[in-house]
């Protein structure tokens, strides 16, 4: 049997998420055996304690993320932004919710648009437990310096944004939080690691609900944080102590989904162009939100950190909310569904579900109204997509 060869430095992004894996199965297989253990046994009570004070390797208990499966994974994923470390949960709210308690405890300051179920988190908990919580629309970024007025602060944003596919400039966001000395924090989730670099752009955290593009086939539930170990080190203790951490199987399925990553947001992005192109000139559509398109307000400043634009379009309806409820209704490609980033195309009316629990009046401030739909395009032939859309569009 050949011995096998670690991934070199100079390999494309896509060789080395294949072949970056801690894993050298001794009967050849290129695959880990899934570690359906929650404890391992020691040969004695030194070996023991050994490992539970770091002085010697070795697996102690899964729900501490002390997995083979696990493990394997994480290295995997801080692979993908080429960072130090990387922890993985079972959501992405789960991974949110550690970072920001780890991290945000002197302060938040959130950017720009949000994920309605981050939003509810941070108002109707951490704000309830003291945390200061800021929030500023893009358009008021001058105001930045001031909210950070303390230390230790963290500065969170979404980009491409939920739902309005908004875009924040990332390398200048981290040079205005560490000069104020905050970290910031990315929602990657939209973008994939395929599509936007955060870390390498000065991003002290890169966060991806995993259940979206990274798992890809809308079957498991996960989270993600990338950065570097020595700010994993007490996201990892709010997991362990919050009980976040996911299955070992759910670890072995999302490991699977990441070697395939590269083609599926190539085709991702593809798609998602060809559909949003063929939308601009619908007459029953007011606006196209895809950083793709020239005339997207953050089109340029996309081009520059994203090396593609993703999955995700968000179409405003020349309608009212029940009149946008019945093109979506009348959609047969696309499912009426939440979540986003599997291979079928989704849709979804941000103020019927992800929006939902946040008020009328906070969403029409950020610009979310009720005749939007989020598009989550997926690997289908594009054009029955279209045709799919143009056929619903017909019923306003």
């Amino acid at each position: 049997m050949q011995p096998e060869s670690e991934p070199k430095p100079e390999h494309g992004r896509a060789t080395r998420i294949i072949h970056n894996r801690r894993h050298k199965d001794s009967l050849g297989s290129p695959y880990s055996p899934v570690y359906n253990t929650t404890t391992y046994r020691f040969a004695d009570t030194a070996s023991l304690q050994n490992v539970i004070e770091g002085k010697t390797p070795g697996n102690l208990y899964t729900r501490w993320g002390s997995n083979p499966t696990i493990r394997e994974l994480e290295q995997g994923l801080a692979g993908l932004e080429d960072a130090e470390d990387a922890l993985a949960f079972s959501s992405g709210m789960a991974a949110i919710s550690s970072t920001l308690f780890a991290h945000g405890r002197e302060g938040i300051v959130c950017i720009g648009d949000l994920y309605g179920g981050t939003q509810e988190l941070l108002t109707r908990h951490l704000q309830p437990l003291g945390i200061p919580v800021a929030f500023l629309l893009q358009s008021e970024l001058d105001q930045l310096t001031e909210a950070l007025n303390s230390p230790g602060m963290l500065v969170y944003c979404e980009t491409p944004a939920n739902p309005t596919l908004e875009i924040m400039d990332i390398r200048d966001l981290a040079q205005q939080a560490h000069a104020r000395g905050a970290l910031l924090a990315v929602d990657n989730t939209f973008a994939s690691p395929i599509n936007q670099q955060p870390l390498s752009l000065g991003a002290d955290f890169s966060i991806h609900s995993a259940t979206k593009f990274l798992g890809g086939h809308s079957d498991i539930t996960a989270g993600a944080v990338m950065a570097s170990a020595e700010r994993i080190k007490p996201i990892a203790l709010w997991r362990k102590n919050l009980g976040q951490i996911l299955a070992p199987e759910t670890a072995a399925l999302l490991s699977r989904s990441l070697r395939t990553l590269p083609v599926r947001i190539r085709q991702h992005n593809d798609n998602a162009m060809a559909v949003a192109r063929a939308m601009e000139s619908h007459p029953a559509i007011k606006r196209v939100l895809y950083p793709g398109l020239p005339d997207f307000p953050g089109h340029h400043l996309a081009s520059q950190q994203m090396e593609g634009f993703g999955g995700v379009i968000t179409l405003e309806l020349r309608g009212n909310r029940e009149q946008t409820a019945r093109v979506a209704d009348s959609l047969r490609v696309f499912l009426l569904a939440t979540s986003l980033g599997g291979v079928e195309s989704l849709v979804s009316q941000p103020c019927v579900t992800s929006h939902h629990g946040i008020s009328r009046q906070e969403r029409e401030r950020h610009g979310i109204t009720d005749s939007m739909l989020r598009l989550s395009v997926g690997l289908e032939d594009s054009k029955d997509l279209v045709a799919d859309l143009q056929q619903a569009l017909d019923q306003l």
